[in-house]
């Protein structure tokens, strides 16, 4: 029988950076963000033994493997062995965009195998125990400098809040009025810098800052933003939400950059300050930062005129997902 899971990629608003272990520890933290409809998908057929090799797995190379150790792409290695599986498996992945992009693609294919290997076990898992499954792989099994959102969005789906307080995470969907949803999903659009980004450096640069409280201001500053984020998309004024959304995505963006020199470049400032002169009302680098995707504000009324303008970039609308992690079987 072949498995195949679904997970979605993610966007994230306001918080980013106070979802480390390095800040939520002292300080509580907080994010607010979605998974969007674009997609990892990982397919897994169990294999007869007879044939010569126990794993084959196709992602951007292809590997055949007759044991975990193997196995070179890490985390399909690591879970691999951490579940147990003594299955032969054939194991396909494929995405809407690519990888290194500041959507939280990494986090979603640990998601997405681990939901996978679930229910290849028989063994499902809710969502919490998802999201934080993978937590457990990508920060103590592979020791990745990673936050605990991306998981969390990827895992739940939908439009959350998230708190990180005492060692808790609290889940708190955000209640928006149908007007209100469907200007805000109207509006969100992609837009493709260029540049393959690597976090690494930027995460490293960043949580360094953090753990010697250099940049504690500005993600206390984040924080604010998220509580006035929840309250202004809960509000039953569609117009004004959204310009006031878009202002506020350009306030944090602008924070987020004060976080580590190598968020941005000049680069990627004159193509988001072309977008905003184009229409945009706002935006901000997706992820860590150094390259991958904008997430831009574009009214419905300034989508036009910002297509034309922004045309030398892929431009990617985008709308919520509403299901999160899901596996898929058939014969």
């Amino acid at each position: 029988m072949l498995y195949t899971s679904r997970t979605p990629l993610r966007v994230s608003f306001f918080g980013g950076g106070t979802d480390y272990p390095e800040y939520f520890s002292r300080h509580p933290g907080a994010v607010v963000g979605m998974a969007i409809n674009k997609y990892v998908y990982i397919s897994a057929l169990k294999l007869f033994n007879f044939i010569n090799y126990k794993y084959r797995l196709s992602y951007s190379k292809l590997e055949l493997a007759s044991e975990h150790s193997e196995i070179e792409h890490p985390v399909v290695r690591c879970i691999l062995d951490h579940y147990g599986i003594s299955d032969a498996l054939d194991i396909n992945v494929m995405a809407d965009l690519p990888a290194s992009s500041g959507l939280g693609s990494s986090s979603a294919f640990t998601v997405g195998l681990i939901n996978l290997v679930s229910a290849l076990r028989s063994k499902p898992l809710t969502r919490l125990d998802l999201a934080q499954a993978a937590i457990h792989v990508e920060r103590d099994l592979l020791m990745e400098r990673v936050g605990v959102q991306d998981q969390l969005h990827t895992s739940f789906g939908g439009l959350n809040r998230f708190d990180f307080v005492d060692g808790r995470t609290r889940i708190t969907p955000i209640q928006m009025h149908t007007a209100s949803s469907e200007a805000l999903m109207s509006s969100l659009v992609l837009v493709y810098t260029g540049v393959t980004r690597y976090a690494s450096k930027v995460l490293k640069e960043q949580l360094d800052a953090t753990k010697e409280k250099k940049v504690d201001t500005e993600l206390s500053h984040l924080i604010k933003l998220t509580d006035e984020c929840v309250s202004l998309l809960e509000s039953d004024n569609p117009g004004a939400m959204l310009t006031q959304f878009g202002e506020m995505m350009h306030e944090g963006w602008e924070t987020k950059r004060k976080l580590s020199a190598s968020v941005s470049s000049p680069a990627i400032d004159e193509l988001y300050d072309h977008c905003r002169a184009s229409g945009a009302i706002g935006g901000k680098l997706c992820g860590a930062g150094g390259g991958g995707f904008l997430l831009m504000v574009v009214p419905p009324e300034n989508r036009a005129m910002f297509l034309s303008s922004v045309t030398g970039n892929t431009i990617i609308p985008i709308k919520l997902d509403a299901q999160g992690s899901v596996v898929m079987n058939g014969s």
